[in-house]
């Protein structure tokens, strides 16, 4: 029904009611005046509905399309995981998209990875959030981060077994060489630097050069030098 039909039936009731005027006791009539009367009232009814609804469809959609929190980046959040579809905390890294259609690049508080969601896939935090702080729920992770943090723990602990090894190497060497000194100085034969003297030593003279223990050479002399003295010739050099 609409204003048109209305209309219609409040012409035809006034041309009832001319009738009526010349013949007021027709009974056809007045049923059509009752008739017209009820149509009229009815239709009135079905156009006032009809508006309310239609009012109250404009307010759902601006309140849709007009979002009740205004986001920036660094805002905290409750944001919706499209692996799970459940809600965690995050933080809004950048804004994008057009003012009546915005869309937000969020990232999920304990995690490196971004995502882009929509304003209806993100709402403030609640107001006990802080009291779950020390208890924060973790999302699920997908297969591929499952995947690369295994493969990041056997790389560290590949790295601990090498330098484990290589630790283990050089205490068998520094234990062998031990082992050698001692079986030399039982046996009488001097190493330097094995017990606590240097190889490095110079002569009592104090003009004296360094000699190095054990070279099978003795202290090296102190050359003096003098002044060289040219002799005279007959024809210079060219």
């Amino acid at each position: 029904m609409d204003t048109t039909e209305l209309e219609t039936y409040q012409v035809q009731l006034s041309q009832v009611e001319l009738a009526l005027q010349t013949d007021p006791e027709n009974p056809g009539l007045l049923s059509l005046r009752s008739e017209l009367q009820e149509l009229i009232s009815l239709t009135q009814q079905s156009l006032a509905q009809a508006a309310s609804s239609s009012r109250a469809d404009s307010v759902r959609k601006t309140a849709n399309s007009t979002p009740s929190h205004t986001w920036t980046a660094g805002s905290d959040c409750l944001a919706k995981y499209s692996g799970d579809g459940s809600w965690y905390p995050a933080r809004i890294a950048s804004v994008g998209g057009s003012a009546e259609n915005p869309v937000y690049s969020i990232m999920f508080k304990g995690y490196n990875t971004t995502e882009l969601v929509k304003g209806g896939e993100i709402k403030p935090l609640p107001a006990n959030h802080q009291e779950k702080v020390s208890a924060p729920s973790k999302r699920k992770l997908t297969k591929a981060e499952d995947e690369e943090r295994d493969r990041k723990k056997k790389r560290n602990e590949k790295k601990l077994e090498v330098k484990a090894a290589k630790a283990k190497e050089q205490l068998a060497k520094q234990a062998t060489w031990q082992k050698f000194a001692k079986k030399s100085e039982k046996k009488g034969v001097h190493i330097a630097g094995v017990a606590g003297t240097s190889i490095f030593k110079t002569p009592d003279n104090p003009l004296g050069r360094v000699g190095v223990t054990g070279s099978g050479k003795g202290m090296t002399e102190v050359a003096i030098r003098g002044k060289h003295k040219f002799a005279p010739t007959d024809e210079p050099n060219a």
